[in-house]
This record gives structure tokens, C-alpha cells and sequence, in this order.
């Protein structure tokens, strides 16, 4: 689990490449998509997820292992809704989307893109799950209908993952949707611990480096159907 709490300007771009003589026009900004799988919904944020995406963000496990603010408000909340999510999506980049189950529509995680490269066509994925709705299987389904969409509909070459040393959940997921590691990035990451006054202090360590190419995903969705899961996907 990793996010950020950026706020930067937005910016809208689109640029031009050659290819044969001709000028082909390159979109830079993601849509406004929705996913869907037979459990869950990946949309756009609204203004009524946050309540919960505050409660979300207070949990201990993302305090752990993310750089959002602690304690996280529902004003925090609201202004990642507003503000941030869409400033990122319309310069390009990255992108937020709220995971919802299909049948209680209830948020249960988040879904980030960053650092989105167009020119490369490459972008950084990182995900959260609710501790409400954690155990079933969520982060991958929704982690690897995000990689299906981004090498399908978005013609995407590479997905980024980064996971701190000590992070095994999320080192699980990313093994499950087919990134390989690449490599250790020694004492990049800042994670944080509890002290024994209940406040929190940073504790330094390493980030995992894993990739996703389309060619990974050959299986991956059989394999996760085959362990209960579901590997439909759709998007509009």
C-alpha cells in the first residue's frame, strides 16, 4: 500500500510524434473510466465517499505503510476528492479511482496511478484496501482490472510497483496479478511505527521494484479464477 497526498497544479497537454511522415496525436490525461469486474466497481471519486475514505486512511496499517497525513480528516478527505483526484487526471498525471463493491456499493479501497510517463507509456500503480473489507481478495481483482484496461484500452507497455520491504500483503498482490521484481531500491523508502507514547516516527527502509508488462498477464486472470476470484473485466 503506498499514496500520496500531492496538490499540485493541473495541466492539460497533448503532444505530437511522427511516424512515416505522419502526425499522429497522442492523448496525455486518462479518461474519466469506469471498471467493472463481477465484484467491484472502480470509478471516480464523489463527494460521498468521505466519510469513509477518511475512516480508511486513519487505519494503522495504511499510517504504516503510506506517506497520507495522520491523522487523515474528512476535510483532507474532501479536498482529495475536489481538488487533487481531478487536477491529476486532467494534467495526466495519474489517476484515482474509489474500488466500490457492486452489490452494497460501499467504498472498500483506492486505486492510484502516478508519475504517469505517456512518451513511455508507463505509469506507477499503487492500491489500498479498507481494513473492513480486507481478506477478500479485492486488491488484486481490482489491481489487475486496472492492468487490464491500461494495456488494453490504453495501449500501456509497462505498470510500476513499489512496495516497502516489510510490506508482504502488498508484495502478495503484486505476485498474484504477474509483476515480477526487478530489483531493490536500498533505504528509498520512509515508512513509520508506532512509538510507545501512540505517536508515529519514520522508519527508513527498502522499496521493492516490481513490473508489469502485458505479456505478464498471459494467465494471470485464469489463475486467479481458478482460486475463487473473478477475472471478468470491463470497462466504459
Amino acid at each position: 500500500m503506498r499514496t500520496g497526498a500531492r496538490m499540485l497544479h493541473a495541466v492539460r497537454s497533448r503532444s505530437i510524434r511522427t511516424v512515416h511522415g505522419m502526425e499522429l496525436s497522442m492523448t496525455t490525461t486518462f479518461p474519466d473510466i469506469s471498471i467493472n469486474t463481477d465484484r467491484l466497481v472502480l470509478r471516480a471519486l464523489e463527494e460521498g465517499d468521505a466519510p469513509a475514505l477518511a475512516e480508511m486512511m486513519n487505519d494503522e496499517l495504511v499510517g504504516a505503510w503510506t506517506a497520507v497525513p495522520q491523522p487523515f480528516t474528512e476535510a483532507a478527505a474532501r479536498r482529495w476528492i475536489s481538488e487533487y483526484a481531478p487536477a491529476e487526471r486532467t494534467a495526466g498525471r495519474g489517476l484515482d479511482l474509489a474500488v466500490t463493491e457492486f452489490l452494497t456499493q460501499r467504498l472498500v479501497g483506492i486505486v492510484q496511478l502516478a508519475k504517469t510517463d505517456w512518451k513511455v507509456r508507463s505509469t506507477e500503480i499503487s492500491y489500498i484496501v479498507a481494513p473492513w473489507a480486507r481478506g477478500e481478495g479485492y486488491a488484486s481483482e481490482a489491481a489487475l482490472a486496472t492492468a487490464q484496461w491500461l494495456f488494453g484500452d490504453q495501449k500501456f507497455e509497462r505498470i510500476e510497483l513499489r512496495t516497502a520491504a516489510d510490506n508482504t500483503a502488498s508484495q502478495q498482490v503484486a505476485q498474484k496479478i504477474g509483476c515480477i521484481s526487478e530489483g531493490v531500491l536500498r533505504n528509498a523508502c520512509i515508512a513509520r511505527t508506532r512509538t510507545e507514547d501512540g505517536s508515529w516516527t519514520d522508519l527508513r527502509t527498502d522499496y521493492i521494484v516490481w513490473g508489469l508488462l502485458p505479456e505478464d498477464l498471459d494467465g494471470v486472470a485464469d489463475q486467479m479464477a481458478e482460486a475463487g476470484y473473478s477475472s471478468y473485466t470491463d470497462w466504459s
